[in-house]
């Protein structure tokens, strides 16, 4: 992972080999981000994205083996109870140029992953929602 702060913001290009949310969580804490939003774009293999089921209360995951190109890659860093939390939603392509798209649990980038994150001046924490059971951002 290399980093470059640019103003208020930090540009993060993710490695090959490196795995998207863990190498995300290593930068937070290593920059002392505590709440920010983010962007980004390159390619992912071996993904596990998920669908949140509101009746049931759980995620339906699916693993996608191979690469895939991010058409769409956005999140958000927040903390729950002292944990680093890396929210982030993709939308893939195929080579045949078929779309996905859920929560993005795991990833490995194949080749690069460059991302644009917007820190916050304060903590953006998260609070357990009974209605829902997600941890929510606590506003």
């Amino acid at each position: 992972m290399k980093i470059r702060k640019l103003d208020n913001y930090f540009v993060i290009r993710i490695q090959k080999g490196e795995e998207i949310i863990t190498t995300l969580q290593h930068a937070v804490k290593k920059e002392e981000i505590r709440g920010a939003f983010f962007f980004g774009l390159g390619v992912g293999q071996n993904l596990v994205l998920g669908y949140f089921n509101a009746h049931t209360k759980t995620y339906i995951k699916k693993a996608f083996e191979g690469e895939y190109e991010f058409t769409s890659l956005s999140g958000n860093i927040s903390r729950f109870r002292r944990k680093i939390i890396i929210h982030c939603h993709a939308t893939i392509t195929d080579d045949h140029f078929n779309a996905f798209g859920g929560h993005l649990f795991q990833a490995t980038v194949p080749a690069t992953l460059e991302i644009l994150i917007i820190p916050f001046s304060k903590a953006l924490r998260r609070k357990k929602d009974s209605r829902t059971g997600l941890n929510l951002i606590d506003i």
